[in-house]
């Protein structure tokens, strides 16, 4: 693959060709972990991979930015100082994704369950990798790798269904404005529906009814949007 061939040609200068770019798009996980597997796969050492996964998303910019969420480029930090003190980097992961989750790591859902944000879950989930890779003797990078192809599979599958409710959500604004384009529509056609909106008692009631409901039924069409794209009602 592109990314291994990357890993590979980054052996004598330590840094990934190609790789960053001029106004990059933010790095996600999926990629991350793709690149640590090509890293270990080119003959980086645990030890050494994450300096070279700091270098190339942080400690190679003139300014300090980052390509990564913030969450990510602290977990990173976190990682690599646990490797440069000889410490287990698992439980570094696992120690700094706990101080994470009392904030930006996770959100409070209805009822009072902790949902992990996306960042911290599998920054988690990498760090089970590890512990796997060590208790059991398999190669991390093909640990890694399998790891990174469920990851992309679950980014297919979120693709899917944002494309699948871009229709609904359509739908929800097309339904929110239309009201106020027919009564513009009356206008144009001479009727002049504010006259009688707003000029008789029975048209007060409807406008106020009609307001109601258009608020109600937003307020519902998005929540069952939202509920069908997995996220907090």
């Amino acid at each position: 693959s592109s990314v291994s061939a990357g890993a590979s040609a980054a052996g004598a200068s330590g840094r990934l060709p190609g790789w960053r770019r001029r106004n990059p798009p933010a790095v996600s996980m999926t990629l991350l972990v793709q690149q640590m597997a090509a890293l270990l796969k080119g003959g980086r050492t645990p030890a050494r991979l994450w300096d070279e996964l700091w270098l190339l998303h942080v400690g190679g910019t003139s300014d300090g930015s980052s390509e990564l969420a913030p969450e990510s480029v602290r977990m990173l930090a976190t990682a690599r100082a646990a490797a440069m003190r000889g410490s287990p980097v698992a439980a570094a992961i696992r120690s700094g994704g706990t101080v994470l989750s009392g904030g930006q790591g996770a959100w409070r859902a209805r009822g009072g369950g902790t949902v992990l944000s996306g960042e911290h879950r599998v920054w988690l989930q990498l760090a089970a990798c590890f512990d796997v890779a060590e208790a059991s003797g398999c190669p991390l990078a093909e640990v890694l790798t399998r790891f990174a192809a469920q990851l992309e599979a679950e980014d297919d599958a979120e693709a899917a269904r944002q494309t699948a409710l871009a229709g609904p959500r359509a739908t929800v604004r097309l339904l929110t404005w239309l009201p106020f384009l027919g009564v513009g529509l009356g206008m144009l056609l001479g009727v002049d529906p504010a006259d009688v909106l707003l000029g008789t008692p029975f048209g007060l009631a409807a406008l106020a009814a009609g307001l109601v409901l258009t608020a109600a039924g937003r307020i519902w069409s998005a929540r069952l949007v939202r509920a069908a794209a997995g996220l907090q009602p």
